[in-house]
């Protein structure tokens, strides 16, 4: 597994006024999966920087009422792209696309501080096995069956390392989730058969840091490690949009 800095990952963006260079090998398209919690305009900052390379980018407004909903709203944005692409997902999003991204079309996979199941690995599974976390003891489920961050805890817990305001602003945004996604079993893990890259998330109060190593690990992922809140996406939006360029370059 390919280790980068994050230092690394921010001076490879250094350029990012120039256009990307014309080539049959680089992915042209990039599709954004949100976590829960946020909804697409999470992915906003990074879509900026993509775009001013010449990229396609396209953020997913995915429902979160359920994994099958999520991968169907996904596959259907993937249907609509001509030519390679990337398929990225932050934290919830990581399971969509293990599971959208299995077609010919999608190059490469980039997980930024998020899940990475294996066929029939529950979320519920592989949060179980520890205390939970800061982040975690901060969700709470309504009536009707979905779960949502305290909005007073959210800046912190979510996004620590942005201005307050930005991330209470955040927290008037968030997108609550079905309780019953973290039950849901994935049939479909991409990951075994594309190129994959991970962004670690060092200072994430969501998903420990060491089960997003153990992830990146296992996929033998090109990672970098962001000194980031688990929203490294908002944070940190040069490294995650440097390492998206490199999977679509192939690098």
């Amino acid at each position: 597994m390919r280790m980068l800095s994050a230092a690394a990952a921010l001076a490879t963006v250094l350029t990012m006024a120039a256009p990307i260079a014309a080539s049959a090998a680089t992915a042209h398209n990039v599709v954004l999966v949100p976590g829960a919690f946020a909804d697409k305009s999470s992915w906003d900052k990074v879509a900026h920087l993509l775009r001013a390379k010449g990229f396609k980018v396209t953020e997913v407004d995915i429902p979160m009422t359920s994994l099958e909903a999520d991968v169907a709203a996904t596959q259907k944005v993937l249907d609509a792209q001509k030519g390679s692409t990337i398929l990225v997902g932050h934290s919830w999003g990581g399971v969509v696309i293990g599971e959208a991204g299995d077609i010919p079309k999608v190059k490469a996979l980039v997980y930024v501080a998020a899940f990475a199941p294996d066929k029939g690995e529950t979320l519920q599974a592989l949060t179980s096995g520890g205390p939970p976390t800061e982040g975690l003891k901060a969700v709470h489920p309504d009536g009707k069956g979905f779960l949502s961050i305290d909005p007073t805890a959210y800046a912190h817990v979510f996004v620590g390392d942005i201005p307050a305001a930005e991330g209470e602003a955040m927290a008037k945004k968030q997108k609550p989730i079905a309780a019953a996604a973290f039950g849901a079993v994935p049939t479909i893990a991409a990951w075994h058969d594309k190129p994959d890259y991970y962004a670690i998330s060092a200072n994430d109060l969501m998903i420990p840091s060491q089960a997003e190593a153990m992830f990146a690990q296992r996929m033998h992922a090109t990672t970098i490690t962001v000194p980031s809140s688990h929203a490294s996406m908002v944070s940190h939006p040069q490294s995650i949009a440097a390492l998206i360029e490199e999977a679509a370059k192939g690098e």
